[in-house]
């Protein structure tokens, strides 16, 4: 999106939200420009200081979502060297984003197909550069001798879908907090990679609270 001052930011940023909750609730299909600017307040002509057409507006969207999930994972795993250690943060920080952010998580899945094929590429390759963060951790710890793994792409696959899978079924209300999914995916990948004897050596679970 076009950003137009510290104004313009604050608008984008309430186009992103307002963009997220009609998605999640009609679909991209069904939900119009003229829908988005009733739900900010504004007049439809307007939106295109911020974009060209609804598509570039789905993709901006996706884009920003898979843009903040690499930010938070790097700043997390920043300065740690352990592959452990490293497999512990990236399972916390991918629980913690896709439970915070259940409805930017599902529009993000959902709606890939209706993104352009040029701008589907884009963000599969954006996809691609957060996958291989986890497929290096695992590499690493398999060299190290603390994971064994006969087939690393499909074991990557495995744990993103079990994790990612988390988002569809918590509930906050429900009788698992979020620490404690933590803890217990966590001893669930380690068995996947056959490294329970190193799954309690580490770093504390870490949980951040909605903004």
């Amino acid at each position: 999106m076009r950003t137009i001052g510290s104004k313009g930011e604050t608008t984008e940023r309430v186009l992103r939200e307002a963009g997220v909750r009609l998605i999640a609730r009609h679909g991209f299909e069904a939900m119009s420009l003229r829908m988005l600017a009733k739900e900010v307040g504004v007049q439809a002509g307007s939106l295109y200081n911020y974009f060209d057409n609804k598509q570039d507006f789905l993709f901006d969207l996706l884009a920003s979502i898979i843009r903040d999930l690499v930010d938070e994972l790097l700043e997390k795993l920043a300065g740690i060297e352990d592959p452990r250690d490293r497999l512990r943060a990236f399972v916390q920080e991918h629980i913690n984003f896709h439970t915070l952010r259940k409805e930017e998580v599902f529009i993000g899945n959902m709606e890939l197909r209706s993104l352009s094929p040029a701008h589907h590429r884009e963000i599969r390759s954006m996809r691609d550069d957060y996958e291989k963060v986890l497929e290096d951790i695992i590499r690493d710890g398999v060299e190290a001798g603390y994971f064994k793994c006969a087939d690393i792409g499909t074991a990557k696959l495995a744990i993103l879908a079990m994790l990612t899978g988390v988002s569809t079924w918590y509930r906050p209300s429900g009788r698992h907090t979020i620490v404690t999914l933590i803890e217990q995916y966590v001893e669930f990948t380690f068995g996947l990679l056959h490294a329970q004897d190193h799954v309690q050596e580490g770093s504390r679970v870490s949980h951040r609270e909605p903004s």
